[in-house]
């Protein structure tokens, strides 16, 4: 049997890994508490610390860090699908489809426009690689205006062109395009019906069996949090396997497996288990003020995080967080500044022309604004049947925007009355949130331009302009990066500021953005 001898590691290897582990975090914090571009500053010291800079970690140890990087990316999409919001999504669904295709349609569309010498498969992974925002930071951002689910298709989008990238060489070959993308749909109705015929029976059968016994050895297993935990990851595992083996991306069925788990704990019925004392064979009793203090219950479906302690947001909180945050995240956006050549990306042409295509990508993401801009053409006529359809898929009690709408607890009825009256955005600062919300940036982007460089997508035409489209690409997504969350931040704080003032009686009545306002 063979076997590889355990050797001490040298300290000179230890200093150097713990110094890459610990600048790592060092940078994306302080970037993070400047701009939240701490990513920026980890590709960064990966471009430093790898071979395009001090060669300080050898290509062996690089790859590693690149494998348990991707590892780490995988789970950050994975706590991606468990942030979607299915009420959220319900109640914007058709405006949300509007802006995600707006989203999408520009950013390759332009690309299109402006090849420059470049070939129409580099163009549209050009595009591709601008369409998708950032899991993390968007849902946060947009999480503001109830809109996050136009993210959340982008990114979905950005997930299926990361499959059909690996699987294009220099040549376009239509079966690399068609089976991902059918695969994908096929996954993405699949896992949804399965959910509904087959989870939420087997969880309504297991929640009759608790409430007749809720003291059995099943009760007190599914109680655990490391049981949700053993779930969880069984099922992020097997659709991650499955996926990859049937020919989409890994990427999408970790998505898939968190928004799975996000819907079991938001749109089905779950027992708890009330502390208190119970007399077998009695039914539940009533304390003095008349309600049930009985030990177990059902409930429609958790919908704060103190309810319980096996929701998917807090055992991923609990089990990955730390390490996801710490180690793997980080992993992953060094591994990306390892392929990044330094010394060519800052020659004049490469640096001109990513700042013009940053601009033009930048602009091409403010156009998903227009959906909420408030003028009256026949676009806003559009947009008005837009936003009808989705109150009448999300049902009267949820309007867009309600679920981050501030109303008043001394005058409820007045708020609800101001807010049905003005259903619509009373300035521009809702399309400037939205459209610099969807300016692409992070980790998607990175990863399409670095898998099509690595394909030779990129360079398919030595001596051409195309050359250095790889550098284009990458100058423009580090700087939408930068540009989106400085300057949603600043127009969050000012629509805060305004409704503090008015809040405070010392400006005009009415939310300042209408429906979509920000809590």
């Amino acid at each position: 049997m063979e076997s590889i001898p355990y050797h001490e590691p040298s300290i000179k290897l230890i200093s150097v890994l713990s110094g890459f582990l610990l600048t790592l975090n060092l940078f994306n914090y302080g970037l993070n508490k400047i701009s939240f571009c701490g990513l920026i500053g980890q590709v960064v010291l990966g471009i430093a610390w790898g071979t395009p800079g001090g060669k300080l970690l050898d290509t062996e140890l690089e790859e590693v860090i690149m494998q348990l990087g991707y590892l780490g990316l995988i789970l950050l999409v994975f706590e991606g699908g468990l942030a979607t919001s299915f009420k959220s999504m319900m109640a914007n669904i058709w405006l949300s489809t509007g802006v995600a295709i707006t989203g999408i349609a520009m950013p390759i569309g332009i690309s299109f426009v402006l090849r420059l010498g470049a070939t129409p498969l580099q163009a549209f992974t050009a595009g591709a690689a601008l369409c998708s925002t950032s899991l993390g930071t968007t849902f946060t951002i947009l999480g503001t205006s109830g809109l996050n689910s136009a993210a959340m298709i982008d990114d979905v989008v950005g997930l299926i062109m990361v499959q059909v990238i690996a699987n294009l060489g220099s040549e376009f070959e239509p079966v690399t395009v068609i089976r991902p993308v059918f695969v994908s749909l096929a996954f993405a109705v699949f896992i949804p019906v399965l959910c509904k015929f087959v989870a939420l029976p087997i969880t309504l059968r297991l929640n009759q069996m608790r409430e007749k016994n809720p003291k059995s050895k099943l009760a007190n297993v599914l109680n655990l949090r490391r049981t949700a935990f053993l779930i969880h990851t069984t099922l992020l595992l097997g659709l991650v396997i499955a996926g990859t083996y049937a020919g989409t991306s890994s990427l999408l069925a970790a998505y898939i497996a968190g928004a799975a788990v996000s819907w079991w704990d938001s749109e089905v019925p779950h027992v708890t288990f009330r502390p208190g004392p119970v007399q077998e064979g009695t039914g539940p009793t009533q304390d003095a003020g008349g309600s049930s203090a009985s030990r177990s219950h059902i409930h429609e479906a958790p919908n704060s995080e103190s309810e319980g302690s096996s929701l998917g947001v807090q055992v991923f909180d609990h089990y990955y967080q730390p390490v996801v945050e710490h180690i793997l995240k980080p992993f992953f956006f060094a591994s990306i500044g390892f392929s990044i050549p330094i010394t060519q990306m800052f020659s004049g042409s490469v640096v001109w022309r990513g700042v013009i295509y940053t601009l033009l990508m930048t602009v091409a993401k403010l156009v998903c604004g227009l959906w909420l801009v408030p003028i009256p053409n026949s676009f806003q006529t559009a947009m008005e049947l837009v936003q009808k359809l989705s109150l009448r898929m999300a049902g009267k009690s949820l309007t867009p925007g309600a679920q981050c709408t501030e109303i008043s607890p001394n005058n409820p009825e007045t708020q609800e009355s101001d807010h049905q009256e003005d259903s619509g955005p009373k300035s521009l600062y809702p399309a400037g949130i939205i459209g610099l919300g969807m300016v692409a940036r992070g980790e998607i982007g990175f990863l399409v331009s670095s898998l099509a460089q690595s394909k030779g997508i990129f360079d398919s035409q030595s001596g051409s302009q195309s050359q250095g489209l790889f550098l284009v690409v990458t100058w423009a997504i580090t700087l939408c990066t930068v540009i989106g969350p400085i300057c949603v931040g600043l127009l969050v704080n000012r629509v805060r500021k305004l409704e503090s003032t008015r809040v405070q009686g010392r400006s005009g009545s009415g939310n300042v953005l209408g429906a979509w306002g920000v809590s």
